[in-house]
């Protein structure tokens, strides 16, 4: 009897019912710790903290920020356990200490207290500075720290030395402008003496021709460029007497420039809406400004930006090939060996490593392609290359044919899934081949299309071995997109919040300081991958619902 009820037990197949939704309950944990962990790592950076100020039995002090507390278990002479407790203080002042974080053991601490007078700066350079503000001087004027007036002034100037700072940016923006004609006359001039063709007489009288140019240039902008360099010393000048003075916790002087600050404030003076409005401001300037420091503070709209378009330019390149492809093969390819070594073909395609694409795309779209329009339109710019060499355009062809497969056969499904009734009525009323498949099959394969298109979105987002080779880089001057004509270049390379994450992960010079970073670019490539395939999903569904309405 009992073995009649296990063998109706497993033909009925709860087990495995009961297996498999163990395992979806398992996975779906799983993806929620990893989810958990990256919010709190990442989110919780940019809180402000308070300051802790440690005074120690051998006369050390420290000043900064609790990261980690830990306990341990030590061994006395006499074999006893001791529990000992640390913290992992942030102490900042790189520039002064070579380091970021010290771990100090609280028995040995005499004092702690978080002094009221305590000022948290964010530099361009050298991280975060903590120590006690003692004077803020513009040229021969100052103001004490005890003066009333002290954190009026210091906002004051300090908002008067970041508009300056972003007025000289402006100004070398517009120098560089002004200069750009007279460096590419300069430069054809180099090209040409060092050519054969210099001693000809063609080639002097168009060395003359290039110097009469470089004269008439000269005279054209000495007047531009004269004030615009005038401009530029003042706003210099300007901000060198704008001066905050500090002392740190162990008593060294420090003499900060305000253009060199991004922001200061005094946390433990800070209530929950200040320190609130202080985190938005921070999660905003994480999202919307240039990186710094090697990447590893500021923003990432860069790697944001860069990221969203190489997926556009992907989606555009893969979907219309791999639908193409998909056509050919179900409704014109005669079934054969020849078709069932494309199928084969396209789906070992699906399992080889993504660095072999990488190395394909270096070869064939860079070397090849890219070399070949360099010869033939930008002959003038080589030996320097313009498509020659890796850039976003590269990359997204690269991840395109990475992802074609999955278009193809998801295609392929969409289109097998279209009833042969509705194919077989449409040639019976005189429709062409073509025009079945125009009016018929693509419309209602559209669900499948974006399937495909969904699937290539989530494995092209975060690949980031072929992006090494074929056109990511660290930092990027420049937007591959700007109001600059032709306003997309493609030719330029970009950066990748993949690359972004490996790169401040395992290639920065102080990892512990940039592990917060590592974090967050984590979420934001997750929240990122899941807005585009929403947006996706979203059209699939409406198409899907918009074709079976239209059905009855």
């Amino acid at each position: 009897m009992k073995d009649r009820r296990i063998s109706y037990f497993r033909q009925k197949g709860d087990a495995y019912i009961m297996g498999t939704s163990l395992g979806l309950v398992l996975s779906l944990l799983m993806v929620a710790f990893i989810l958990g962990v990256i919010l709190v790592k990442g989110l919780g950076f940019f809180w402000p903290s308070d300051l802790l100020y440690l005074q120690l039995k051998d006369g050390k002090h420290y000043l900064g920020e609790v990261t980690d507390r830990e306990e341990s278990v030590r061994f006395s002479e006499s074999g006893e356990p001791l529990h000992i407790q640390e913290v992992q203080l942030k102490i900042g002042n790189r520039d002064l200490y070579g380091l970021d974080f010290v771990w100090i053991d609280l028995s040995d601490v005499v004092e702690q207290t978080y002094p009221a007078h305590a000022i948290t700066i964010e530099r361009l350079e050298y991280g975060n500075f903590y120590g006690f503000p003692q004077k803020v001087r513009w040229g021969e004027r100052q103001w004490e720290v005890h003066h009333p007036d002290f954190p009026q002034q210091l906002r004051r100037l300090h908002h008067q030395a970041v508009a300056n700072r972003k007025q000289i940016a402006r100004l070398e923006k517009q120098l560089n402008r002004l200069l750009e004609p007279l460096s590419h006359v300069e430069r054809a001039i180099s090209l040409l003496e060092i050519s054969p063709e210099a001693q000809t007489p063609e080639g002097r009288r168009k060395m003359q021709q290039l110097e009469e140019q470089i004269r008439q240039l000269e005279t054209a902008i000495r007047e531009p460029y004269t004030r615009l360099t005038r401009q530029l010393e003042s706003r210099y000048q300007e901000n060198r007497q704008l001066v905050l003075s500090l002392i740190t916790a162990d008593k060294q002087v420090k003499e900060i420039p305000l253009e060199k600050i991004v922001r200061c404030y005094f946390p433990n003076q800070m209530g929950f809406f200040q320190k609130a409005s202080l985190y938005a401001s921070k999660l905003w300037e994480f999202v919307s400004a240039d990186p710094r420091e090697s990447n590893t503070e500021g923003g990432i709209f860069p790697a944001i930006f860069g990221t969203v378009l190489m997926v556009l330019i992907m989606s555009i390149a893969v979907v219309p090939f791999g639908v193409l492809a998909a056509i050919y093969l179900c409704e014109y390819a005669r079934p054969g060996p020849v078709v069932r070594l494309i199928r084969l073909s396209i789906n070992n395609l699906a399992g080889v490593p993504s660095i072999v694409f990488g190395i394909f795309g270096l070869s064939f779209f860079i070397y090849m392609i890219g070399g070949s329009i360099d010869q033939l339109f930008f002959s003038s710019k080589l030996p320097e290359p313009t498509f020659g060499t890796g850039g976003i355009l590269w990359a997204s062809l690269t991840l395109a044919l990475l992802t074609l497969p999955v278009v193809v056969v998801a295609t392929e499904e969409g289109i097998l899934a279209v009833p042969q009734a509705n194919k077989e009525a449409a040639l019976a009323l005189g429709a062409t081949r073509w025009q079945m498949i125009r009016k018929i099959i693509l419309p209602n394969a559209m669900p499948g299309i974006l399937t495909g298109l969904i699937l290539a979105i989530s494995r092209g987002a975060g690949e980031v071995a072929p992006l090494m080779i074929t056109g990511v880089v660290k930092l990027a001057p420049s937007l591959p997109l700007d109001t600059t004509f032709p306003f997309l270049h493609l030719d330029r390379k970009f950066m990748h919040l993949g690359f972004h994450i490996y790169d401040v992960g395992f290639q920065s010079p102080n990892v512990e300081a940039a592990k917060p970073m590592v974090y967050t670019t984590a979420l934001l490539l997750i929240l990122l991958v899941v807005v585009l395939n929403l947006i996706a999903i979203r059209m699939r569904n409406h198409l899907r619902k918009k074709y079976k309405m239209a059905a009855f």
